[in-house]
Formats: structure tokens, sequence, C-alpha cells
């Protein structure tokens, strides 16, 4: 018997002798059990703080010096993209003397250009938000004239872009190689939520209680107004793939903004279109909450030369489809708007505000100012809608018109809807994703080049009816 014991032991530990030895071979190959990740540490999040606080605000002061030197100066052109161009220069002739200062440069700026990216979207919305107020003078009619040109608009703009790229890769018959990956932004977690949330309450709390404790009213509004707008930013971003195509972030963010002024208003006695008011000021003095998230704006246009830096390669090899593609669909977007503007018999003033209508927000602005368009809220709104329009659309045109080739579908959802028709065809096509984010970037430069033109310039104002 207790021989039979024995036996039993040494065969229990022969057993786990063997799997011992299987998980120790397993872990040779690559397939050790997977560990528990631990959290960094409080000095490591510390350290990551400061950098993301210096390299952001290395943007934020670039941005304010280049905006007070071309104001002193008297200059027309975007000061952010004169930046973003110098930047670029830059970056590109350290590469070329040493790829270490180039790389030690784009690793600076790294933690500021992953916060644009994940809060990108929240930037553009401040103009959206008080659309409430912006399209009250404007009739139903000329609203309806308004949609029909973005709709139909969006999908030519598609498709130029798109057979143009087709037709020159015909031409060239450039072999099509792997790209390098787009780099993604970290999701949001529940705590970012929960966090947000909070203060939002809490701000709530201390703008009905103590509506001067920061100053004027508008200012002490601003971090409630600012916080509403970020969780409905943050709700709409944790919705379903299928809800967003309905309740896309973008939208569900400027409606919780509106809804946050509504009840601060009825819980003030101030009223929705005061406080509304209170949202964007474009004042120094008493900034709203809409002034500090468009205060982000030129650092956005500024991170644009670390995306170009960074997909330098594709452009070299892939100049001819992409650099054509570009210029033809940008001026085809411009002018196109501009001649069925007139044509539909649309105010010119709302046509000069719409004519950018394929140009991401942050560039969009400054080329309706050169166009004399004095609605800013509508321009917003019209880059909004025609990226929506894009991001639910695109894909589905593209295969309706045979578009298969990568690089045309990635030129041809940027060139006609931006950053939203980027963010939407990055999940689903991330072999088209590289194209797609410097098409995005070179539509908003190019666009803006040719309006800083005298002479584009005045035909697009001529062919509205402006001029």
């Amino acid at each position: 018997m207790l021989a039979d014991r024995f036996s039993e032991l040494q065969s229990v530990f022969l057993s786990v002798r063997k799997y011992l030895m299987e998980e120790r071979a397993d872990g040779a190959h690559g397939f050790a059990p997977e560990k528990k990740l631990e959290k960094p540490s409080t000095r490591r999040q510390v350290k990551e703080g400061l950098h993301l606080a210096f390299s952001l605000g290395a943007f934020l002061a670039l941005d304010k010096y280049l905006k007070s030197m071309f104001l002193a100066n008297a200059i027309r052109f975007p000061s952010a993209l004169f930046g973003m161009l110098s930047l670029f220069l830059l970056l590109t002739t350290l590469s070329a003397v040493s790829t270490g200062a180039a790389n030690k440069v784009e690793a600076f700026f790294s933690p500021a250009i992953l916060f644009i990216q994940r809060w990108l979207p929240l930037f553009y919305v401040p103009s959206l938000v008080v659309v409430p107020l912006a399209v009250k003078g404007i009739p139903a009619s000329e609203g309806v004239k308004i949609g029909a040109i973005l709709f139909g608009g969006w999908m030519a703009s598609l498709l130029v872009a798109g057979y143009t790229a087709v037709q020159v890769r015909k031409m060239v018959n450039t072999e099509l190689l792997p790209a390098d990956p787009v780099p993604k932004a970290a999701p949001f977690t529940s705590t970012e939520r929960i966090s947000w949330i909070a203060a939002m309450l809490v701000f709530f709390g201390v703008a009905v209680r103590y509506p001067t404790v920061l100053g004027p009213e508008s200012t002490t509004a601003a971090p409630f107004l600012l916080a509403a707008t970020v969780v409905g930013y943050l709700v709409g971003t944790s919705f379903p793939e299928a809800a967003k195509k309905v309740f896309h972030p973008i939208i569900v963010c400027a409606v919780t903004a509106d809804i946050g002024a509504y009840a601060l208003g009825m819980a003030t006695g101030k009223g929705f279109e005061p406080t509304l008011g209170a949202y964007l000021t474009k004042s120094a003095g008493s900034p709203g909450a809409g002034d500090v998230l468009m205060g982000f704006l030129g650092p956005v246009i500024l991170s644009f030369a670390f995306s170009m830096y960074r997909q330098r390669k594709v452009v070299q090899r892939h100049a001819a489809e992409i650099i054509t593609g570009v210029v033809v669909s940008s001026l085809f977007s411009l002018y196109s708007t501009a001649a069925i503007g007139r044509v539909l018999g649309l105010l010119p003033a709302l046509t000069a505000a719409i004519i950018p209508r394929c140009v991401t927000v942050a560039l969009a602005l400054p080329i309706a100012t050169l166009l004399e368009g004095n609605n800013a809220s509508l321009t917003a709104a019209a880059v909004v809608v025609t990226g929506l329009i894009g991001a639910n659309f695109a894909q589905v045109v593209m295969d309706k018109f045979g578009l298969k080739d990568p690089i045309a579908r990635g030129m041809a959802t940027a060139a006609s809807a931006h950053g939203l028709g980027t963010a939407a065809l990055a999940g689903k096509e991330p072999e088209a994703l590289p194209y797609c984010a410097i098409a995005y970037a070179l539509t908003g430069i190019i666009s803006t080049l040719l309006c800083a033109l005298p002479p584009v310039r005045a035909s697009l104002l001529l062919i509205a009816g402006a001029a």
C-alpha cells in the first residue's frame, strides 16, 4: 500500500514537472502567460505630464508669437500655416544633416501631437455650438440651398479627387508599397468620463451661486460650459459605431454644450441666448469656453508639420498622384462651390462663407476671412456637416463607383471630408489611412495658399457675386 502511494506521488511529480517544462518552452517561443499590466509609477506620470505641458506650451507660445507678429505687420496670410511650413522645413533640413536631431525634435513634440489628435474634434465644436445664434438671420430657403451645395459638392469633390488619383496612377504606374502606420491616440476611460461629469456639476454650482467669482460672468461660466462640451464629446465617443452614424460625437458634443447653456441660463435668470453668447466671446479680456477650445486651432495647424514629416517617404514616392490629386480637387471644390452658389442664387456673403467646405476648420476659418466671409459659425458648420456626410457615405459611394485603389480611396475621402472622413476610414481601411492623413493636411494647406493669391481670391469672389 505504501508502495502504491509512493507510485502515485511520483506520477503527480512527473506530471507537474512535464507541465512546467512545457510552460518554459512556450515562454521561450513567445507564448509566456500574459502578465498583469502594472500601473505607471507616480514619478513616471509626473514626468509624462510635464513633458506634455512643455511640448503643448511650446506649440501655444509659438502660435501666439506668430499671431502677434503677423498682426503687427498687417499680414493677412494665416500665421499658423507659415509656422507649420517653417517647422516642416526645419525638420527636413535637420533630417538631412542629422536624423538623430530631427528625431529628438519630433520626440519632444510627440505628447502634444497625440494630445491634439486625441481631442481634435473638440477644437472644431465652438462655432457649431453657437450656430443657433449665427443662423437667426438666414432665411429657410437659403438654408435649403446651402444643404444642397454641401451634399452635392461633397460627392462631386470625392469623385474628382478619386478619379484624378486613379488616372495619374495609371500614367506613372508607381508600385504601391506598405506605408508606415499612423499612430493612434489612447481611447478615453470611464475614469475620465466620471471625472469630467463631476467637474461639470461642481462648476455649474459655482456659476449659479457665485456668478462673478472669477471676474465677468462669462469667465465664471466658462469652466462649466467647457466641462459640458467635454462631457458631450466623451459620451459621444462611447456610443457604438452604428449609433455614431446618427449621433456623431461632434453632434452630441455641440448639443450637450447647448443644453448646458440653456440650463445655466435658466438657473441664473439670464436666458439661453445671452448665456450662449458668452460661450464664444472672441475677447481676450473675458474669454468663454469656446475661445479656450479655439485657441488650440493654431497648434492643430502647426502639428501638420510633423504629420507631413512622418509621411515624407509616402509623399516622395507618390508625389505625382498626391500633389496632382490635391491641387485638382482643391481648385474644383473652391470654384464649384462659388459657381453653384451663384447659379442657385445663394446670397453672396453666404456663398463666401461656405467656399472652404472641404477644408479642415482650423484653415477654413482663415480662408473665409481672406474671402471676406463674416460668418465664422456658418463656415464651421458647413465644414462639419460636409465631414459628417463623408464619414457616413464615403466608403459606400467609392464602392459604388469602383474606386478600389487605396491611394485613390484615401485621397478622395480626405479631399472631400477632411478630418472626420479620415477618422471614419481609420478603423476600416488601415492601408488607405496614411494617404488619407497626408491628403487631409495638404488639402487645407494648398487651399489656403491658393486663396492667399490675389487673382484666385478675386476670381472666387467674382464668381460668387461678392465682388
